[in-house]
């Protein structure tokens, strides 16, 4: 290996960016992506670190296998002495026990933090430590985790199976995953009947073989009865043996040492590439999301303005109080006089009655909060329809689907607002306009509201959803309305203050929609992104190029 001294810093920044890959939708490669990226990290962690900064620290032996396999009875017997506790309490969960020469105790105090009981024994040789695992197959979840996490940091495995279970498929994908890591691999086969040792031992050889793992030493231990709790000195002294010299001599340790080192480095480009195109299938499955909660709200922004353009805010009572507005020609004739302003106002005082005006633009905020309410709650039910039918969506709206297929709780009233506060910009667009004009006295004596009304109308007055008689009433009163105030302001600054105020009108819509549509996208707020995929790949090529 090349430029070691940037291996450790370049793994210290693809762990730190494998941890915080945010992996929020339920994509069908997320949960094997999540494990992938437990599984690196404590490599990273618990082997790769550690041992790169110190390559004569003690040979971390993990001996793992599945249930009732006799590990424990294994560890005890291989030291003559009871460090680590059968599983008679099996399946609960229990610390693991790291046994190792009281010499070698400071290796696993520091930097190479384990989830571990760390203890000493004189009969453990120094530069030797052995870890008793949990079953690989344990029913408890967290005993699993925790074996594969062991396994993924032991310099050498030693993997016991028995005669029963040799064939069993969770032991052989992780003796796939030692293949495929390089890692270096000694299995015990346990409790064999005696008269088929040779048949059993060959047929989980050519196993072995078969799955690339022919270098990994083989011992059998044969079916007898234990001695003081311990496995029958014949049995265990050959791989007590092998232990012993690798821990006594320096180059056979180096070479296991590097071997799943090097195995466990070269690894990252496949494990770490995996992780990779789970987050672009992460990153695609938020921009469809992204895509379909975008174009639900587009059609509602269209259908507003639609809605605006078209005249239907023109039908029913706005039509009603349009024609008592200026139907009757009062208003025109009261503009005429000076005195319609000043005789509603003395009215509605008296009486308590709204103004003409006050009930034409009433009717037209109550008519844009209906187009409103209508086009955010035909966006919201599409936006969760089409999130149910996509990858990942259907998890992000379980258990929202009531409060996401309508409008938000506050939406009456920010739509209320929105309206009002849009008929007074138009009142001061027409109170602006009319400032320091010589006509100005006479605007002022016509009356600003009345003024803002026909503004507004002319605003929702396209023809293309009136016909007949709503033509001549609607449409046509808005023009006489709009020749009055062309005598005043000029037919120029007519057409601009209308293009002016539905510019206004689309804007303030638009940002009310805009909090609706946020309402779903800041549900995706926590998805990975494309540039996450992009810095992982480049942390993965970083360390390919720093390992050599």
């Amino acid at each position: 290996m090349t430029s070691a001294g940037t291996l450790p810093d370049d793994l210290v920044q693809l762990r730190d960016r494998l941890a915080a890959v945010p992996f929020a939708l339920d994509t069908p490669g997320r949960d094997a992506a999540v494990r992938a990226v437990r599984s690196v990290v404590d490599q990273v962690d618990d082997h790769l670190l550690p041992r790169l900064r110190d390559v004569d620290a003690p040979l971390l032996v993990v001996v793992g296998g599945s249930t009732g396999a006799g590990k424990s009875t294994l560890v005890n017997s291989l030291l003559q002495a009871e460090v680590t506790r059968a599983g008679v309490l099996r399946p609960t969960t229990r610390t693991p026990v790291l046994v190792c020469a009281p010499a070698d105790r400071g290796a696993f105090a520091d930097d190479r933090v384990l989830p571990v009981q760390v203890e000493v024994h004189p009969a453990v040789p120094e530069g030797l430590a052995l870890v008793d695992a949990p079953d690989v197959d344990s029913v408890v979840e967290a005993n699993r985790d925790l074996a594969g996490q062991l396994l993924s940091a032991a310099d050498l495995w030693v993997f016991v199976t028995t005669a029963a279970r040799y064939a069993d498929a969770v032991p052989w994908d992780l003796l796939r995953t030692a293949a495929e890591r390089g890692t270096a691999l000694a299995v015990v086969l346990d409790r064999v009947p005696p008269e088929a040792t040779r048949e059993v031992a060959a047929d989980l050889a050519g196993m072995l073989e078969r799955a690339g793992l022919a270098q990994a030493r083989l011992w059998v231990v044969e079916e007898r009865p234990l001695v003081d709790g311990f496995l029958p000195e014949d049995q265990v002294a050959p791989l007590r043996g092998w232990l012993r010299g690798l821990a006594a001599d320096a180059e056979a340790r180096a070479e296991v040492v590097r071997q799943t080192l090097v195995g466990a480095l070269a690894s990252l480009d496949d494990r770490v590439a995996g992780i990779a195109r789970a987050v672009d299938e992460q990153a695609a499955a938020a921009g469809a999301l992204h895509t379909a909660a975008d174009a639900a709200y587009g059609r509602a922004a269209t259908a507003v303005d639609e809605g605006v353009r078209n005249g239907t805010l023109l039908r029913g009572e706005v039509l009603a109080r349009w024609q008592e507005f200026v139907g009757t020609g009062e208003w025109m004739r009261s503009l005429q006089a000076g005195i319609g302003r000043l005789r509603d106002r003395v009215t509605a005082a008296v009486t308590g009655r709204a103004t003409p005006a006050q009930d034409l633009t009433g009717a037209l905020e109550s008519g844009v909060e209906r187009l409103l309410r209508s086009a955010a709650e035909t966006a919201a039910e599409d936006t969760v329809t089409a999130w149910r039918g996509l990858p990942g969506g259907a998890g992000v709206v379980a258990g929202r689907e009531r409060d996401l297929s309508t409008v938000g709780p506050g939406f009456a009233e920010d739509a209320g607002r929105t309206v009002r506060d849009w008929q007074g910009a138009v009142l001061e667009l027409v109170r602006g306009e009319g400032a320091g004009k010589r006509s100005r006295a006479r605007l002022l004596s016509w009356g600003v509201n009345g003024a803002g009304a026909v503004v507004m109308v002319a605003v929702f007055a396209q023809t293309a959803g009136l016909s007949g008689a709503e033509v001549a009433v609607a449409g046509g009163t808005t023009v006489v309305g709009q020749r009055v105030l062309e005598a005043v302001f000029g037919d120029s600054a007519v057409r601009q203050l209308a293009e002016r105020a539905r510019r206004d009108l689309d804007e303030r819509t638009g940002a009310l929609l805009h909090v609706e549509h946020r309402r779903f996208t800041e549900l995706l707020d926590g998805a990975a992104g494309p540039d996450d995929a992009v810095a992982l790949r480049e942390s993965a090529r970083t360390v390919a190029a720093a390992r050599g």
